[in-house]
């Protein structure tokens, strides 16, 4: 893992990359098993990244199981379909009508339909807190079983195709994200979500909601993925910090429940016909500031903050030791996911925040 720079709120980490890629002429929606190493290209559209097949790993064949459920459920015509790829658990396709006036982007995994179905409730979600912040949001028909007769998977989620321009201006994506922050959700009152959900491929806890930010974010967050390590020495440093240093950070402050996208980092981030777009999202309502945890990983620039906190005022008190705080989580979170480096950094984050 890299070194702790001097900057005690100042952490060098390792942004997860490809090996080999390249580009097309539109990005597209990328599923977090980016996230894995594999070896990917870039395709157009919500194909996503194109994964240069690793051991055991098989593209699946074209099923017409699917394009006949499409068909039936959306009332029309499904004429075509193609591979958009695959990675390591799922396989991507698109389905187009005849008259190519509706495409479909379907992800279909041999998993349960969990992970799927807790991806369609958080796009909802930020679908529906998104209306009045110009942040474009995928649509999902469909998330659950494949459709009687398919035999290449167990699972799968339809969405809208989108075809992703690359990432856009950032003072405009920081003025959407935080308006789509500041968004009152009617009857959300606590911190959660309706359905747990996964952060990659790890399980995220979001069932019971609480009414405390703090409580939620020690028993929801920081403890699941602390035990997940099984290792004692982050564990022993990781009880330090709840224990005498998270209450401090959020003393004096006013909390209410935000959407969060949840995984924010640069791979679940575009632009559509130029309007910000966010995809792939970890959803659940929380504070502000916890979207900000992948942010070593998002190349947010200074333009971005600027346009960010003129909406949402900045709460300078402790700030720094909070975004540290929220990375801590995602580091852990990758820890659990890949080993190797990970775990210096958060030992080094927790040091700090000592």
């Amino acid at each position: 893992g890299n070194p702790i720079q001097s900057n005690p709120m100042s952490v060098a980490m390792v942004c997860p990359t490809t090996t080999s890629w390249r580009p097309a002429k539109a990005r597209a929606v990328v599923s977090s098993d980016q996230k894995r190493g594999l070896r990917l290209r870039f395709a157009g559209g919500n194909g996503g990244y194109v994964v240069g097949r690793e051991r055991g790993v098989k593209a699946q064949k074209m099923d017409d199981d699917i394009a006949r459920f499409i068909s039936e459920r959306e009332n029309c015509d499904i004429a075509s379909q193609k591979s958009s790829g695959s990675s390591q658990w799922a396989s991507f396709r698109t389905y187009e009508t005849a008259d190519g006036s509706r495409k479909f982007f379907v992800k279909l995994s041999r998993k349960d339909d969990a992970m799927f179905r807790g991806e369609k409730a958080g796009l909802d979600a930020l679908r529906r807190a998104s209306t009045e912040s110009d942040m474009v949001i995928p649509k999902v028909y469909y998330a659950g079983g494949v459709p009687d007769g398919c035999r290449d998977g167990n699972s799968m989620i339809v969405m809208e195709y989108l075809n992703f321009g690359a990432r856009g201006d950032q003072e405009e994506f920081g003025l959407a994200l935080a308006k789509m922050h500041n968004t009152e959700i009617d009857g959300v009152q606590e911190f959660g979500f309706e359905v747990n959900n996964t952060i990659g491929e790890t399980p995220q806890k979001n069932i019971p909601m609480m009414k405390d930010w703090e409580t939620f974010w020690v028993e929801s967050r920081l403890l699941p993925q602390l035990k997940m390590t099984r290792d004692s020495e982050l564990q022993r440093l990781g009880d330090e910090v709840i224990e005498k240093r998270v209450p401090e950070m959020f003393k004096g402050l006013e909390i209410k429940p935000s959407i969060l996208h949840g995984d924010l980092w640069s791979g679940n981030i575009g632009t559509v016909d130029g309007k910000p777009s966010i995809f792939d999202p970890a959803v659940y309502y929380g504070h502000h500031e916890a979207d900000f945890g992948m942010s070593w990983c998002a190349g947010f620039s200074p333009a971005f903050y600027e346009a960010y906190w003129s909406v949402i005022k900045k709460d300078e008190g402790g700030f720094e030791e909070r975004k540290v705080m929220y990375q801590l989580y995602h580091i852990l979170n990758h820890y659990n996911m890949f080993g190797g480096g990970y775990r210096s950094q958060a030992m080094g984050m927790l040091k700090q925040l000592l």
